[in-house]
């Protein structure tokens, strides 16, 4: 045997484990409350029972966005324009079922954000920018004024799509602004802090593929419940395959520990392969497939930041 293994996920990708994580394994400042399913200390891989069943509808939630050009905001009430960035991002729901998966929705919105009140709506030959207000006007809070119009547009099209029924909201990421849809859970694929101490942590390195970790609660600038699951993979790597869920802080623990074993049975048809996908199989087939779809609708950048030069030059 060789002395070293290959992450599965492309190199063009960060690990699916960040080695920052495995540093620090074992020393994480989360909030951590272990015993929600079963004690810490009796911690095992759980397999869902013969009693449990994976949802007759999964709907599958993911949103992208892309900065089409940076710009300046010219106030009246600052010597110096204020910085903005002009943006598209797009929104989507795949339906999956007993019968395959079908595209339920896709909407693409455009904003133009700044910190300034005047900020203006921008009409172009091609696409009209809607005006948002950031709450200063760093790069940092740039970008977060524009993730939030991404989660917004992901629950708003989540709102106008649920049957109303048993059905279970998968969403790609986290949780957080999300947490008041019924039955839904966050996904998250790529692991950037290792938050159990190592005996749990050891737990998450031995499940199978279709076994999870036990529940537990963590909470950092925001509370989740929390659990890792593992899909079909074939590489030994650390934490290969592996996929963490989050849902409310605010169910009951019997009630998560039902979405989490749903979940778990969900999970692995619906895998990446990684002949298709660099970021196999965390990357679920889906979820791949809306990405591609919602990139496509975002529309051609060079075109978009033609027709926004052109509008600015007057």
């Amino acid at each position: 045997m060789t002395g070293f293994t290959v992450d599965p996920w492309d190199p063009g990708y960060a690990a699916a484990l960040a080695v920052e994580a495995l540093s620090e394994l074992g020393a994480t400042s989360a909030e951590l409350v272990l015993d929600i399913e079963r004690p810490a200390a009796d911690w095992k891989p759980v397999t869902p029972g013969p009693g449990t069943s994976a949802p007759e509808t999964l709907l599958v939630a993911d949103g992208v966005r892309r900065i089409d050009a940076r710009v300046w905001v010219h106030d009246p009430d600052t010597p110096m324009p204020v910085p903005g960035i002009a943006a598209s991002y797009a929104a989507g729901i795949v339906r999956c079922g007993p019968d395959g998966a079908d595209l339920a929705a896709i909407d693409v919105h455009r904003s133009l954000i700044s910190a300034s009140p005047y900020t203006p709506e921008v009409k172009t030959a091609h696409a009209a920018y809607q005006p948002v207000k950031a709450a200063d006007a760093s790069f940092e809070e740039l970008s977060l004024a524009l993730q939030r119009q991404v989660t917004q547009l992901e629950v708003d099209l989540a709102v106008r799509h649920r049957s109303g029924s048993d059905d279970l909201l998968l969403v790609d990421g986290p949780l957080r602004g999300r947490t008041h849809l019924p039955r839904t859970v966050g996904y998250i694929k790529t692991h950037h802090a290792a938050y159990l101490p190592a005996p749990q942590s050891a737990v998450v390195a031995a499940l199978g593929p279709g076994q999870r970790t036990p529940v537990f609660l963590m909470g950092t600038s925001w509370r989740r419940h929390a659990w890792y699951v593992r899909l079909p993979v074939r590489s030994p790597a650390p934490w290969a395959g592996i996929a963490r869920c989050e849902a409310g802080a605010d169910l009951d623990p019997s009630e998560v520990v039902r979405l989490a074993d749903a979940v778990t049975l969900a999970l692995p048809p619906l895998a990446g392969v990684d002949y298709k996908d660099p970021r196999a199989p965390q990357n679920l087939v889906p979820i791949g497939g809306l990405e591609k779809l919602l990139r496509h609708h975002l529309g051609d950048a060079r075109l978009l930041y033609r027709a926004l030069r052109t509008v600015a030059l007057g």
